[in-house]
């Protein structure tokens, strides 16, 4: 028996810098990434039908700690701090790759990283060394392009096939157009959680 998860019911437990400051439920993770301002606040409120839960903020690089959102004592939806932002120094872009990559490779309880780009730009080098660090600690890649509710509806196509081409998206993968604005793309996150959680979405080649 596995009964959904009750996305309504969500509160922020807690921010870490550290694993020791993790979480040690045992509940299952599932972690966002992305460039700061690319919009993971806002897809975690979006998705959890709540203003601010998690802090949205219009300065990029706020965020620097690895925060912990716990739905419905199920799962953790985790937001991980930004990157790319031009005006941190050398210690601190170190000390945020440390802290992501011992995260990444250790954290046993994570399920899946989500990787969030920008619909309206192609994705960038860092954007592409994420994607790289998620193919090795993950069987599969999926990435969410957010705003496109900032698009002509006539330019999304054409945006999803160039973040497909420069990230080298395969069949294995996955790729989510998002909107804040409206409904477009939550209801497939959900569904890809509730799926990750179950056990019963997998790269292609294991569906076989």
């Amino acid at each position: 028996m596995n009964p959904n998860i009750n996305f309504h019911n969500a509160t922020f437990e807690k921010s870490a810098t550290a694993k020791e400051h993790y979480p040690n439920s045992g509940l299952l993770e599932f972690a966002f990434a992305g460039r700061s301002n690319v919009g993971k606040s806002s897809l975690i409120n979006k998705i959890l039908n709540r203003k601010s839960l998690a802090r949205v903020s219009g300065t990029p690089g706020k965020t620097i700690t690895i925060n912990f959102y716990n739905i419905d004592n199920k799962i953790y939806m985790v937001d991980l701090p930004g990157y790319g932002y031009a005006k941190r120094s050398k210690e601190e872009i170190a000390k945020w790759g440390g802290m992501i990559e011992d995260y990444l490779a250790n954290r046993e309880t994570l399920v899946q990283t989500i990787l969030l780009v920008d619909s309206r730009h192609t994705p960038t080098e860092q954007d592409k060394q994420m994607a790289d660090w998620i193919r090795h600690y993950h069987d599969m890649l999926i990435v969410i392009a957010t705003k496109t509710d900032k698009l002509k509806k006539r330019e999304i196509e054409g945006r999803l096939e160039d973040i497909a081409a420069t990230l080298e998206l395969t069949e294995d993968d996955i790729l989510v157009p998002f909107s804040t604005a409206d409904d477009d793309g939550k209801m497939t996150v959900i569904d890809m959680l509730e799926m990750m959680r179950a056990g019963e979405l997998v790269p292609y080649d294991e569906r076989l």
